[in-house]
């Protein structure tokens, strides 16, 4: 049913001016993610997966088509209006973790809550590290927690606004093996519990193979979308 689409792309395209000319980064992508859905997207280096990411999250702009979130049009927003969009839909996990080094791991889940001016940032920001066993480290900073660690400060980050919508750049990628499964571990035990949507980009079979759907990038072309 319609109202159970949580993100929605129509004929979306991107193309960046190059020395030799334009370059297509992504040829017309169209698909439809319905609430509790998990969606991996997959494919070789360069097929434009993150640049899809971007644009389904609202980051960037696509050159044609439009992206639609919680019944919202990116392309009716500026960017203010897409910025408070994600601040109420909307969670991010980074490769990189992309978290605050002046700020504790405390203090970094607060700032989403903050920013959109709700009054009980500090308890919840604690809940939400208790959940992904970082209680006792609330008071440092990333430099001074593991790499495992930073993305378990993300990903509470990233759950703490209750996000109907997760998008996950390869949450993986900087980690060892064994923690990277402790991570995708927690980040599907999380997505399950809070009942959210979680689109992920993935170079890792097995962890797309984890998602209900998983939609095959080549070429900036939609190669094919499982089941």
């Amino acid at each position: 049913m319609q109202e159970d689409v949580v993100l929605q792309a129509e004929h979306v395209s991107k193309t960046v001016d190059s020395p030799e000319g334009p370059l297509t980064i992504l040829a017309d992508v169209s698909l439809t993610v319905r609430a509790g859905e998990t969606l991996a997207i997959v494919g070789p280096s360069g097929a434009g997966k993150s640049t899809l990411l971007a644009l389904l999250a609202g980051l960037d702009s696509p050159s044609t088509g439009r992206v639609v979130i919680a019944g919202e049009s990116l392309g009716d927003l500026d960017e203010d209006g897409r910025a408070s969009l994600r601040g109420r839909h909307v969670g991010f996990v980074f490769q990189s973790f992309h978290l605050i080094p002046a700020l504790t791991a405390l203090e970094n889940v607060m700032l989403p809550l903050e920013l959109r001016g709700d009054a009980d940032a500090r308890a919840a920001a604690g809940h939400a590290l208790a959940q992904v066993g970082l209680e006792a480290r609330r008071g440092h900073y990333p430099r001074q927690l593991s790499g495992g660690e930073q993305q378990r400060v993300a990903i509470a980050r990233a759950f703490v606004t209750q996000p109907k919508l997760l998008f996950a750049d390869e949450p993986t990628g900087n980690l060892d093996t064994a923690t990277g499964q402790r991570i995708t571990e927690l980040l599907f035990a999380l997505n399950r519990d809070r009942g959210s949507t979680l689109v992920l980009v993935t170079h890792d079979r097995a962890l797309a193979a984890r998602c209900h759907r998983v939609l095959e990038l080549e070429a900036g072309q939609r190669v094919e979308l499982e089941p």
